[in-house]
């Protein structure tokens, strides 16, 4: 006999967004040095762990980083390039004073961000620009003109070639397990 199972395709994406939203209410708590966990939004503004969004993109010629930092003053903003790691950071402050204000309804989030992207060898560091404009920081890293390769010629050796394992020194041939040294062998171990 068979036995025959009916599939439900709503149950299995209810399935999924009880999983995504359990998940979300994990990421968004964090652990007090008493070891206990405190949701994001009970730990006050300045607690609240956030990052701008990033977008990176190239142009021939450049790279150019776009940063969106509404509310943020260029004053709050720190940018560094150090061993091909790009560092932005700074601090968004609430538009409010909580102290004087009640709150009823607080989504932005605000306090100290860090956001570090590792860019390509051949950038020019000397040339980076940033500008702020409408809220969004854009930095232009301008790409090093491309290094050709060196093409190394290969010439004849004054004396026997070395090939396969044999070594020719100061113009006479070295055999496994010997040495030449200024023209006299010398076997190993004597």
């Amino acid at each position: 006999m068979t036995v025959m199972t009916s599939w439900d395709l709503f149950d299995d994406m209810r399935t999924a967004q009880d999983e995504l939203l359990r998940m979300n209410r994990a990421y968004g708590q964090r652990l007090t040095p008493a070891g206990q966990f405190v949701h994001q939004s009970d730990a006050g503004p300045g607690a609240q762990a956030w990052a701008p969004p990033v977008d990176i993109s190239e142009r021939k010629d450049a790279y150019l980083v776009a940063v969106e930092l509404p509310g943020v003053a260029i004053e709050d903003l720190e940018i560094t390039f150090q061993d091909g790691l790009l560092t932005i950071q700074g601090e968004r402050h609430p538009a409010y004073d909580s102290a004087a204000e009640k709150v009823y309804r607080a989504e932005g989030r605000y306090g100290a961000f860090r956001r570090s992207i590792t860019l390509p060898s051949h950038v020019m560091a000397d040339a980076i620009e940033a500008t702020a404009h409408d809220g969004v920081l854009q930095i232009l890293v301008p790409k090093a003109t491309e290094v050709r390769a060196k093409h190394i010629p290969v010439r004849a050796a004054a004396g026997k070639a070395a090939v396969t394992g044999k070594a020719a020194v100061a113009g006479k041939a070295a055999v496994a397990g010997k040495t030449a040294v200024a023209g006299k062998a010398a076997k190993n171990g004597r």
